[in-house]
């Protein structure tokens, strides 16, 4: 029994020790690559992403072929109809991935851009010009659609990338990976500029996070498990955001209508996101006004209310919210609701509960509505309008990496801006120091 443990033994650790080669391999072609792209002029990169369009187009049968085996073997493995759903390829979800590079390809280069030009008494000229990040790494779950969007922004801001998808979606990302790789060889890019991990050995997601030497930034998408332990272990800077515990506050100046419409759609235009409102909170004056409706708009989409015992006594039906409650992401139909004295009372709560995603204020006050920005501290605050806005593409950003709660670096949305840093540079013509 013990030699077949250290025979078992001996074989893992052989397996890991091999994964780990294959991950220095790719960081090293990759960083390479990285070099090449940072110095890539834009044409070339907007025709790199409509190759790579056309690719996708033309291999739609492969691509179904290769989702159809993910599907079976999730539907072996006893995936759930949601995670089944995130992962099928349909026609109208390739469309979308052809549509997306496309948007991308329109969208401004921010490589290059140079801003705060400005002179200096010595007569040098002091600014700030926008580079790319270097080498990309990101981790995902479930949908393939991600491998074509974070490759699609890496490659148009300049960057090299190494994705690792979920082991669910393994031969959907190769087949997009092909896809990928021949678009890039068309145009003469190098084809280690976006890189697929081909295993499903978690030894691979160890490495990737851990090689500073190759890799400038993570970005893990998925789960809040996934990303808590990229955070605790990444030996490389990570953009992220463990949470979506977003809050819409119903003021005493609040229009009725926009209120109504807001908490409704905030909540229950999709649940497993992480810009959907997971708590309501509502001012004390205008809670028996604006609950009772609310509460048989979310009763008919078959919404769990929960909540305080000022909540209950004006809507009994509602079951009694918890301190875990408040601090909970249910990314389900399930909706907690506090009475609030004030708006002072709602930034309370948000300070104390939030996770810094969205917060969204409704009132006809300008004056409050302007305190509530400056004094709430989220990657997204909006007034008079659904958390789910707070998305790259709403945003005007063609697409998103992800949302970073984050204060350094990146916040919200991360698109092309996002994946790119800035360097000082300097113009003279002579000067020396005195």
């Amino acid at each position: 029994m013990n030699s077949v443990s250290a025979t078992e033994r001996e074989q893992e650790s052989n397996e890991a020790s091999s994964t780990c080669a294959t991950m220095q391999a790719m960081g090293r072609a990759a960083r390479a690559a990285a070099r090449l792209m940072a110095c890539a002029d834009t044409g070339i990169k907007n025709a790199a992403l409509k190759a790579i369009a056309a690719e996708l187009d033309r291999q739609r049968p492969q691509l179904a072929a290769a989702n159809a085996q993910d599907m079976q073997n999730g539907r072996d493995s006893g995936l759930d109809a949601a995670l089944l759903d995130r992962l099928e390829l349909t026609d109208p979800r390739i469309d979308g991935m052809i549509d997306g590079l496309n948007q991308i390809a329109e969208l401004p280069d921010p490589v290059g851009e140079i801003s705060d030009l400005k002179y200096r008494p010595s007569g040098i000229q002091v600014g700030k010009m926008r580079v790319p990040l270097g080498v990309v790494g990101i981790i995902y779950e479930s949908r393939p659609n991600v491998t074509i969007d974070a490759a699609s922004l890496c490659l148009k801001s300049g960057n090299a990338t190494i994705l690792r998808g979920g082991s669910e979606a393994l031969h959907s990302n190769r087949a997009i990976a092909a896809c990928i790789a021949a678009g890039l060889r068309q145009v003469g890019l190098p084809e280690t500029a976006v890189q697929v991990v081909g295993t499903t050995d978690r030894a691979a997601v160890g490495a990737l996070i851990t090689m500073p030497e190759y890799v400038d930034v993570i970005v893990p998408r998925g789960g809040k498990g996934l990303i808590e332990r990229i955070s605790n272990d990444a030996r490389v800077p990570v953009i992220k955001h463990l949470d979506g515990i977003c809050h819409v506050y119903l003021d005493d100046r609040a229009d009725t209508e926009k209120a109504f419409n807001i908490a409704l759609n905030a909540k229950t235009h999709r649940y497993g996101v992480c810009n959907a409102m997971e708590t309501l909170l509502v001012a004390e004056p205008v809670a028996a006004e604006f609950l009772p409706r609310l509460a048989a708009a979310y009763a008919e989409k078959g919404v769990e209310l929960r909540g305080c015992e000022k909540t209950r006594a004006i809507l009994p039906q509602a079951l009694p919210a918890s301190e875990e409650d408040w601090g909970t992401e249910y990314l389900a139909p399930v909706l907690s609701i506090r009475v609030v004295t004030d708006m002072d009372g709602a930034m309370d709560h948000i300070a104390r509960y939030s996770s810094g995603h969205t917060e969204a204020i409704v009132t006809e006050d300008y004056s409050r509505a302007r305190r509530f920005m400056a004094e709430v501290d989220s990657s997204s605050v909006i007034v008079n309008a659904s958390t789910r806005f707070a998305d790259g593409f709403e945003y005007g950003l063609g697409a998103e990496i992800g949302i970073s709660t984050d204060k350094i670096h990146a916040r919200g949305p991360v698109g092309l801006e996002g994946l790119t840093s800035q360097k000082w540079i300097v113009f003279g013509d002579g000067q020396i120091r005195q």
